[in-house]
């Protein structure tokens, strides 16, 4: 990951130094697809996007793919991106004395001119601070002193900084709201600061200027009540994009090697006014703005061409409330069965969903059904204003498996305000009852209830509210487990209620939970989101170091009183979000504005007041954007037959339909390349993935197999071990359709990662396209020094003179004895001291790293740079 001090430089020492020793390498190597990588002298500004949690999670998250794309379409500009690398990773950077760089030139963060951090939620705080100690950045703003090129701007977006007071001692800035729509000009205004030498104090007081921008430092803190240093700045105004078919969208994107949600994701709104009071994107993202139906069709056709994905989501905030969704999905439907591309949506509202669209999922692959009611009773769900009937449930349940669902995922919430002993036993009688929706005799339903504790919220209904202690978590949920324990076709899963705690304690905290999480990182507590990594104890002593408890933080407040977050313009006002809590205590519920009479919540542009988030007369208007003035959906009913029983397709699961043309073989080509540098730390399932999007990216006519999920017909070599190189690699593919070796080669190279060369391209024969090769060679060097070169030397030509080398070894079966000497035919050592190793595998198959290690032994192992140079069969 890291190494170079600029673009270019550095690579070899990551390769054969660094790469070996980490924890799936491919993930630090820089080589996706998609990711931008230019000359550093032609910019003016060098950035680095950073996300504080793993790269599998990271890459997930769109708002940096918006981003990244954003800056680099900049010539002046270079994004690059990081991630917070686990703790194995970290102890090899600081056992090697080396800071944490970006992936795609492994430049150190502090020799950048900005470091922007998406902060999504309150327990990656100490990861933050991690990722700043690992690059070697002061963590404070405050110590970073007044040269602004000393260290990089430290600058923080995403949910959460609408209330991040305990992380804003250590940012110079946060972007509150769209950050495509702040990002350009702070970015701007950074470069002209830049070359004309500003002081980072001028610059900070420049950038209150800037629409969306919170300085935290011109604002002075005294028992957690802050005063501004400027009457022209007394709060920051969140920002947004009034038109989302203004808002860039990357057609092409890096594509992940190994990603939580390794898909396409399509964001076809922002904002949601369902009005759940325990919801802050919900209140915090108004209002809604969907992108128009001919902007995402063109998308949808652009995007699966240039990434290759086999998987479609479309995004929001609340997808199932898209007004014009069965339109999208059935101008969808066909791009995506031309592609054997499988469209999904996350979680979903209740009864958000009607038979076509249902239909155009489970017709090319059943992904998961997710449905979030949050409360057992219609009671609480009132209180909550969920607007989810148990009727609306039950027939939304049922419509899935008239469609072939057979598993559902339930999410409730426990310790919501108003909250009673029968509310916890609605969500098992409501779990038992979708597991039983297709009635007496009918088929059950694999029904997992998934349970979360209730955090409260800034800028909510609900932000005055308590969080229930962590004794009384562990007792709710403790109850419910004894619900469920031995019930057939129900699972309970359940959020920690330790950090469910610690969440609460940061969601409304200020600033002098600062010293609190610089304590806790220094106690080692990171990746806090991950619990086989958490543990409340650091926390906990860090809180009661610096005289804090956590029922300080974690109780009722008292409305009317100074928030820490009053001085951030959400756009919401406080009058209306008072009256939804007196609504919620009194058991009423809300309509959607969307479709109904405005709520008066401040964010739109009214008749009787303009938008809380208005700067001037002149900018466009801010107001609910929708494709249709209605929902086109159709919420048809169940359909049962003259008995009343609920009709369901044939018993046993039947694989989705897949079109004939999809599965025609015309033709089967082995192609033959390289896996070389940092290629070579890709593994072989990686390497999989890699190559199908690859084959989709080149527009190559694949056909599929059958059956529940049809694949590309792909076959592939032996695999190669993590860090081997070859010069002789091969997979097979099987085409649809005609199409030449030329075209072939010319079409897919541009799309393979680098150290990956197409070599030749051959017609193979379809019964034998998968055969493995009896014989290799191999090329194995040493990278240590020259006593240690001539030491691994002399191993090999003492096994070069044995007639006979048996290794025994330990594997799931018991001891396992080769012998060695008789898997090698053929000796020899190049002019630079490399040993040229022949293998013969028609008896036996033995890892060219195992044999290395055998014959040499453990201690040089990761000096030996292994390549394999050519196969031969029979």
């Amino acid at each position: 990951m890291p190494c170079a001090q600029a673009y270019g430089i550095g690579w070899n020492t990551l390769v054969h130094v660094l790469l070996p020793l980490l924890p799936k390498p491919s993930q630090y190597a820089g080589l996706e697809e998609g990711a931008v990588r230019k000359d550093a002298r032609s910019v003016r500004l060098r950035c680095a996007l950073a996300f504080p949690d793993r790269y599998e999670v990271g890459m997930s998250y769109l708002g940096q793919k918006i981003l990244y794309s954003l800056l680099n379409a900049r010539e002046d500009c270079w994004a690059e991106r990081v991630f917070a690398p686990c703790r194995e990773a970290a102890n090899v950077l600081r056992e090697h004395k080396t800071p944490l760089a970006t992936l795609e030139s492994g430049t150190p963060l502090a020799q950048l001119h900005l470091l922007g951090f998406s902060i999504t939620h309150e327990l990656c705080y100490t990861n933050v601070l991690y990722m700043l100690d690992l690059a070697g950045i002061p963590l404070r703003s405050s110590h970073r002193g007044d040269k602004l090129r000393d260290w990089p701007l430290i600058v923080a977006g995403g949910g959460c900084t609408l209330n991040a007071e305990p992380l804003a001692p250590f940012m110079d800035i946060m972007c509150l709201g769209d950050g495509e729509a702040v990002l350009p000009q702070l970015v701007d205004l950074l470069a002209e600061a830049v070359e004309g030498g500003w002081t980072r104090g001028r610059f900070l007081k420049e950038a209150r200027h800037i629409p969306g921008v919170y300085v935290p430092s011109l604002f002075t803190e005294r028992d957690g009540i802050l005063t501004p240093l400027h009457a022209d700045y007394s709060k920051a105004v969140r920002r947004i994009m009034p038109d989302l078919d203004e808002a860039l969208y990357p057609i092409g994107q890096v594509a992940p090697i190994g990603a939580v949600h390794n898909r396409l994701a399509l964001e076809i709104a922002r904002g949601c006014t369902r009005g759940c009071r325990f919801c802050q994107a919900g209140m915090t993202c108004r209002p809604v703005r969907e992108r128009s139906l001919h902007v995402l069709e063109k998308l949808v056709d652009d995007c699966l061409a240039e990434t290759g994905f086999d998987e479609l989501s479309f995004l929001a905030l609340s997808a199932g409330d898209f007004s014009a969704l069965k339109t999208l999905f059935a101008n969808a439907a066909g791009r995506c069965a031309a592609r054997q591309v499988a469209p999904a949506l996350p979680s979903l509202r209740v009864g958000s969903v009607d038979d076509s669209i249902m239909a155009h999922i489970a017709g090319i692959r059943r992904t998961g059904a997710t449905l979030a009611p949050e409360a057992g009773s219609r009671r609480l769900r009132d209180v909550i204003n969920k607007g989810v009937t148990e009727e609306d449930l039950i027939r939304h349940v049922q419509k899935l498996m008239q469609h072939g669902w057979r598993q559902v995922k339930l999410y409730f919430m426990i310790g919501l305000p108003e909250e009673t002993p029968e509310d916890l036993d609605a969500i098992f009688d409501l779990s038992r009852k979708a597991r039983d929706a297709a009635g007496h005799g009918g088929p059950r339903v694999q029904v997992t209830t998934a349970i979360s504790p209730f955090v409260p919220k800034a800028h909510t209904p609900f932000q005055w509210e308590a969080q229930l202690t962590l004794a009384e978590m562990r007792a709710r949920i403790g109850y419910l487990i004894g619900l469920f324990k031995g019930q057939k076709n129900l699972k309970l899963r359940w959020h920690e209620a330790q950090a469910s705690t610690l969440e609460g304690v940061f969601s409304r905290g200020d600033r002098r939970l600062a010293d609190v999480l610089e304590r806790a990182y220094a106690k080692g507590a990171i990746f806090s989101n991950w619990m086989e990594n958490f543990s409340l104890t650091p926390w906990l002593e860090a809180l009661e170091e610096c005289g804090q408890r956590l029922e300080d933080w974690t109780g009722p407040r008292v409305p009317g009183a100074p928030l820490p977050w009053d001085h951030l313009e959400s756009g919401l006002d406080p009058a209306f979000l008072l009256k939804e809590r007196e609504r919620a205590l009194a058991g009423r519920s809300s309509p959607d504005c969307r479709y109904g009479a405005c709520r008066q919540c401040g964010v739109c542009d009214t008749a009787t007041r303009p938008s809380r988030l208005r700067r001037t007369e002149s900018d466009p208007p801010i107001r609910q954007r929708l494709n249709f003035a209605a929902r086109d959906q159709e919420n048809h009913a169940p359909n049962h037959d003259a008995g009343g029983r609920l009709l369901l397709p044939p018993e046993g699961s039947r694989p989705p339909r897949i079109a004939p043309e999809l599965c025609v073989k015309a033709l089967r080509y082995r192609i033959w390349h390289s896996k070389e540098g940092r290629a070579a730390f890709l593994s072989q399932l990686e390497l999989q993935t890699i190559l199908a999007r690859a084959l989709r990216r080149a527009g190559l006519p694949l056909s599929f197999s059958q059956g529940f999920h049809p694949l590309p017909l792909l076959s592939f070599g032996r695999a190669l071990p993590v860090g081997v190189g070859s010069r002789a690699e091969w997979f097979s593919v099987t085409l649809r359709e005609h199409v030449s070796p030329d075209e072939l080669r010319e079409r897919l190279a541009p799309r393979l990662p680098d150290g990956m060369e197409i070599t030749r391209v051959e017609t193979a024969d379809p019964k034998n396209a998968a055969r493995q090769a009896r014989a290799e060679s191999f090329r194995i060097a040493h990278t240590g020094t020259a006593q240690e070169r001539e030491a691994f030397l002399q191993k090999w030509r003492e096994f070069a003179l044995m007639e006979c080398c048996i290794w025994t070894r330990t594997t799931n079966k018991g001891e396992r004895s080769t012998d060695l000497r008789a898997l090698v035919t053929k000796l020899e050592y190049d002019a630079d001291g490399a040993v040229l190793c022949t293998t013969d595998w028609s008896e036996s198959y033995l890892s060219p790293l195992a044999l290395a290690r055998a014959v040499t032994g453990e201690e040089g192992l990761l000096k030996l740079a292994v390549t394999k140079l050519e196969q031969y069969f029979a």
